[in-house]
């Protein structure tokens, strides 16, 4: 080997090696650093739809690759089953007739103590881009990008720190753009960074990405075994259930959510009105996509007086009713689950995946043709659990599973505590941070829960409750005055309501002393449920 190519082997080896040692040092110094914090949340994404959860759906790997690096919690909750009220208690740490967001129409006081000022405050730099739902400008965020309100699926508006902007495009693969964007370049990278990350899919209407329009097509979807559960009227429950408005075959509208702009009795249904967010080529796509499927169906089922219409004829129509559904609902996920692979992938690419906290979860759960449902609301099972999935290689192991009743209620205590920062003595969560890392199995036994929208849109019936691993308590107030327990060992899809049952009767009364305990120790009170209800009844007024 001649001297030249000696010399140039040295060279090579000595870049490799100062890269080598620069990376190392690099990563020593983000290691060195408090743990960064990724929260990502998406809107109504139900555990089911979750691949990691096993219930066959849909394959969601990026979102499982944070469960298969860290924790999955099987019987994660929240305090209250809708939008605001949810995100107000991430925020403050604090139930919903505390922080005073008990509903999607009370004003959210940003005025309040919240985990992100707190952290701010000691040194972290803050984001929250996507989906907020909460009046005001946000407090505790160096930057926000949020969408007005419930946002649009295409071509959506966005309030960049306040300023109202248009961005062309799908709002899912905007929102993940953007948080990118700021990771990469908008953040301080010698400070620790806290990223709300927050998705609108897959909240109703389900929209689906121009890339997914046409994805399950190929595919015929069960509905759940109790999809038909309205036509035995609910037998076995109250009449909450009976008489709420969420219904697939039933309340769901032929525009609005099964996309149809002309109805199959040849009424225009409004949802063209949707379509002219759309630019030419999304409409192009979009009705390419559509109109095939729709005109499909007219041509199968025909036209008439469904009370007309045979047993047979209503269960095919119901049947097609949930394809609609749930394939247009696991659609806008595939579009979050790649977002979360592409900020996944920067983490990694860039020496941040071991010092930063990666939580994925929902507002809430969502029913997805149980009882043959949509929406949420309820404390009933689907709706109140919530996925939550949580990688963190410094202290989680692999593989990890949670069975304990953790709440959204938790999640500010738990990041003031990675953070090092004290928590508020109002904050009414716990850290799960000893449960996670395995170094501790203390943990509560039970979980309290209030829901107040109603009269309203869905018409699910007021009710708090408890919930212990085994039983749940119900009391739906108001209008009525019933109570509902259910077995979910014995009856895990709640059909039967065993309040009045002699064999349950000790269960009963200890779930009734749980109830008034977690009462108590949150601050609840029946002065609070009519204080509650004058201010949201004043306030449709308005």
């Amino acid at each position: 080997m001649n001297f030249c190519k000696l010399k140039l082997i040295f060279y090579m080896v000595a870049i490799a090696y100062l890269a080598m040692s620069c990376n190392t040092k690099v990563q020593e110094a983000e290691d060195e650093k408090p743990p960064n914090i990724l929260f990502i949340m998406s809107d109504d994404h139900a555990y089911q739809a979750i691949s990691a959860y096993g219930h066959g759906l849909n394959e969601t790997p990026n979102i499982d690759r944070i469960a298969n690096e860290g924790a999955i919690f099987t019987r994660a909750t929240v305090t209250n089953s809708i939008c605001a009220p949810s995100r107000a208690v991430l925020l403050t740490g604090k139930h919903s007739f505390i922080n005073g967001k008990v509903d999607n129409v009370q004003p959210f006081d940003w005025n309040q103590d919240n985990f992100p000022k707190l952290l701010q405050a000691n040194g972290y730099q803050t984001a929250l881009i996507g989906k907020i739902h909460l009046d005001g400008l946000p407090q505790g965020f160096d930057y926000s990008m949020v969408l007005p309100g419930q946002g649009n699926y295409y071509n959506p508006d966005f309030l960049v720190d306040g300023k109202r902007t248009r961005f062309e495009g799908y709002v899912t693969d905007i929102t993940t753009i953007e948080a990118l964007k700021w990771l990469k370049s908008g953040r301080d990278q010698d400070k620790p960074f806290a990223l709300m990350y927050h998705q609108k899919a897959p909240h109703r209407n389900w929209k689906p990405a121009e890339e997914y329009l046409t994805l399950y097509d190929d595919k015929d979807f069960t509905p759940p075994a109790n999809y038909f559960d309205q036509e035995t009227n609910y037998a076995g429950r109250g009449t909450a259930a009976k008489t709420q408005e969420m219904e697939i075959d039933g309340h769901a509208r032929w525009g609005h959510d099964f996309k149809m702009e002309v109805d199959p009795y040849g009424d225009s249904t409004g949802f063209a009105n949707e379509l002219k967010r759309f630019n030419p080529e999304q409409l192009a796509k979009w009705k390419a996509a559509y109109d095939p499927k729709n005109e499909a169906f007219k041509k199968a089922f025909g036209q008439g007086d469904e009370s007309t219409f045979s047993a047979e004829k209503k269960r095919e129509i119901a049947h097609w009713k949930f394809n609609r559904y749930i394939k247009d609902y696991l659609r806008t996920i595939k579009s979050v689950d790649d977002g979360v692979g592409e900020v996944l992938d920067y983490l990694e690419a860039n020496g941040l995946a071991e010092n930063t906290i990666v939580v994925y979860t929902s507002d809430q759960g969502f029913y997805l043709g149980e009882h043959g449902w949509f929406d949420k609301r309820f404390m009933y099972e689907q709706s109140f659990r919530t996925p939550l999935l949580v990688r963190y290689p410094k202290e989680i192991k692999p593989g990890t599973k949670i069975d304990k009743l953790v709440q959204n209620l938790d999640f500010a205590p738990t990041f003031l505590d990675y953070a090092g920062v004290a928590t508020p003595k109002e904050m009414q969560g716990e850290s799960f941070r000893k449960l996670v890392s395995g170094e501790s199995g203390e943990w509560r036994d039970a979980v309290y829960y209030t829901y107040y929208e109603y009269p309203s849109v869905h018409m699910v019936k007021r009710h708090y409750g408890v919930a212990t691993d085994r039983y749940k308590l119900m009391h739906f107030y108001y209008d009525i005055d019933e109570w509902e327990m259910y077995d979910l060992k014995e009856d895990p899809s709640e059909m039967n309501n065993v309040y009045d049952d002699p064999e349950y009767a000790e269960v009963r009364t200890m779930m009734h002393e749980r109830l008034v305990e977690l009462r108590e120790k949150y601050g609840d009170s029946d002065e609070n449920d009519k204080k509650y209800l004058d201010a949201y009844l004043e306030a449709r007024k308005k």
